[in-house]
């Protein structure tokens, strides 16, 4: 077979068919990844001798996953990009060098990553919320220790994933990501519930599903189709991190200014927890956090949707762009924003309707009143101006793909660090937890204002390109 060619059917194929064909793949991949952190929250929150205390502990460490994601995923999408434009020019040389070299990048954060979050674990949990009391902080430190242990296997697989995708295997990445999540479904309650292994169970299960993904990605780096690696492929080359990285900067301040979000708001909602008169007391001072926590864990699993969706569309529209098919990027953009619009709407009714449901699914049951009324009001407040949430993420990943990674930064920083950060630090002062709440909704509707000045400038330059490509009708 051509190699070089193997993507062809990229610039051939309806653009619904392959957006079916790669986004929901992708969706479920992601929606899979997610699950890790929400299914060891789950079972954490069901336990009785975890309970809210466990809830606040996984709140404080998963901010420290993402750091690890945030790299993973800018080393993995920045070369699934690179690859599909490569392939698209029919470079297949390029393509092959830039997968060996964020495969030993990865590798080389990995254990880095690693070492750092080990030799400064304390200070790290601090940092994000930890100490709110002694209960929650000992959780927190037994669950960070052993998901800290995993963090290479976890970057592996996720930076890997859509390198697979960009091979045009798709369906792969969404299996081996399903296995490792299947194997941490299976061991979690046998951990948490039976052996009682509390947070280190929970930590170990995860761990375990990681490593069969990571595994998973290794066989099918040696078997891939469209490019063939050899030893000289694993050579870094400066050039080409320097081609490739950028175009995986967005993913990665996307995930990055979110652990910042993260950090601001834990330290917000302890600071001004302490100062309300129900949650200064000790044995309800976790309380704000482990619902926000449960919070985020849901808005997570719609973003996950949202980002699969357009994730998903990377290679078909660096396939088309490096073919010079511009008319077909623009069609795939119209269908995309469309389908987010709409994904906002269905989570935005699910959240307004039933909020006390989804609080129940982590444990609700056995908490005080004060944690159902504060997690009910949560949902309602932080997760109100979800269309626009799904639309701005699917505009910073569409740019990306199209080999415009400074504008989606652009985008992607204002959100995050200016308005996420920004607000969830400001609004408190005035308005104490309910601040913090307000803070998120207020951010994606600011960044909707610029978003759309950037949506339609992208509609006019992929319209202009495309006629100037198009030869006269005679």
């Amino acid at each position: 077979m051509d190699t070089v060619n193997a993507n062809a059917f990229l610039e051939k194929e309806p653009l619904g068919r392959l957006m079916r064909k790669f986004s929901i793949p992708c969706i479920i991949s992601l929606l899979v990844g997610a699950l890790y952190n929400i299914v060891d929250q789950l079972y954490i929150a069901n336990a009785d001798y975890l309970g809210s205390f466990g809830n606040a502990a996984n709140t404080v460490v998963f901010p420290l996953t993402v750091v690890a994601l945030a790299v993973a995923v800018m080393i993995g999408d920045g070369c699934c990009a690179f690859v599909s434009i490569s392939l698209g020019r029919k470079d297949g040389e390029r393509a092959r060098r830039s997968v060996g070299n964020a495969v030993v990048l990865t590798v080389v954060s990995g254990v880095i990553l690693t070492a750092v979050f080990l030799i400064f674990s304390d200070r790290i949990i601090t940092m994000f919320g930890g100490r709110v009391n002694e209960e929650t902080f000992a959780l927190a430190k037994e669950y960070f220790f052993y998901i800290t242990l995993g963090i290479p296997f976890y970057m592996f697989g996720q930076a890997m994933n859509p390198v697979i995708r960009s091979d045009g295997s798709p369906n792969f990445a969404m299996i081996s990501t399903l296995a490792g999540c299947a194997v941490n479904i299976i061991l979690d309650p046998i951990f948490i519930f039976p052996l009682k292994w509390g947070m280190m169970g929970a930590a170990v299960a995860t761990v375990i599903g990681q490593v069969v993904t990571a595994l998973l990605a290794v066989w099918y780096l040696r078997r891939m189709k469209a490019v063939k690696l050899s030893r000289q492929s694993f050579r870094l080359r400066g050039d080409l991190l320097k081609a490739f990285l950028p175009l995986g900067i967005t993913s990665f301040l996307s995930q990055i200014t979110l652990v910042a979000a993260m950090a601001a708001i834990n330290n917000m909602l302890h600071r001004y927890g302490a100062l309300d008169p129900v949650f200064g007391q000790s044995e309800y001072a976790q309380i704000p956090m482990a619902v926000v926590g449960i919070v985020m864990k849901v808005f997570q699993i719609v973003i996950s949707v949202s980002v699969g969706l357009a994730a998903g569309c990377i290679p078909v529209v660096g396939y088309n762009v490096g073919a010079g098919r511009n008319d077909r990027a623009k069609g795939l953009f119209t269908r995309l924003l469309i389908a987010e619009a709409v994904l906002g709407a269905i989570a935005l009714l699910a959240v307004e309707i039933l909020p006390h449901r989804l609080l129940g699914a982590f444990g609700a049951a056995g908490e005080s009143v004060y944690y159902t009324d504060f997690g009910v009001k949560s949902f309602r407040i932080y997760l109100c101006m979800m269309i626009f949430a799904c639309v701005n993420k699917a505009s910073f990943i569409f740019l990306q793909s199209l080999g415009r990674p400074w504008v989606s930064t652009f985008l992607s920083l204002l959100r995050e660090l200016v308005f996420g950060v920004g607000l969830a630090l400001l609004f408190p002062v005035f308005w104490g937890l309910d601040g913090v709440l307000y803070s998120m909704p207020v951010a994606d509707f600011l960044t909707a204002i610029a978003s759309s000045v950037v949506i339609v400038a992208t509609y006019r330059a992929l319209g202009a390109e495309s006629a100037r490509l198009t030869p006269p009708v005679a």
